[in-house]
């Protein structure tokens, strides 16, 4: 698992150090958006100015994309399309209130193949409500 990490770093242009292959194998396994706190908190030894450090290159070079609810900004990884230039995560961002999770609804999105005269790099669609595993916990 560790070279597979070390390759698809390497693939992005990022060097791979230990905490890039620790943070990317943690992200890796959660399925919601995490902000820098909660992924600092998983790795209690850590600094944190390490763990941004990483998170901020890792969105530079297109291995995470970043989500912004209010005040926090939460983290995802990308899928291998997205690079320096380009973040292809043109789907629906969803905040549930009653979990506080966000997820990446990737069945809603905003179409990629649109003919302009202009390039667009970046979409956020954002969106709050109730997920569906709350939702069915209330009925």
């Amino acid at each position: 698992m560790k070279k597979d990490i070390e390759d698809k770093l390497i693939d992005k242009n990022t060097k791979p150090t230990s905490m890039r292959i620790l943070v990317y194998d943690f992200l890796s396994s959660q399925e919601a958006a995490l902000s820098l706190s909660e992924i600092e908190n998983h790795f209690e030894h850590a600094d944190r100015t390490t763990i941004y450090r990483t998170l901020k290159t890792f969105e530079e070079k297109g291995i995470v994309h970043s989500i912004q609810e209010n005040t926090t900004t939460r983290y995802k990884l990308c899928h291998d399309g997205c690079n320096e230039n380009t973040h292809k995560d043109w789907h629906l961002h969803f905040y549930c209130k009653i979990c506080k999770q966000t997820t990446c609804k990737e069945d809603i999105s905003f179409p990629e193949n649109i003919k302009s005269d202009f390039r667009i790099d970046e979409i956020r669609l954002f969106a709050k409500g109730i997920c569906e595993n709350c939702l069915e916990s209330l009925q």
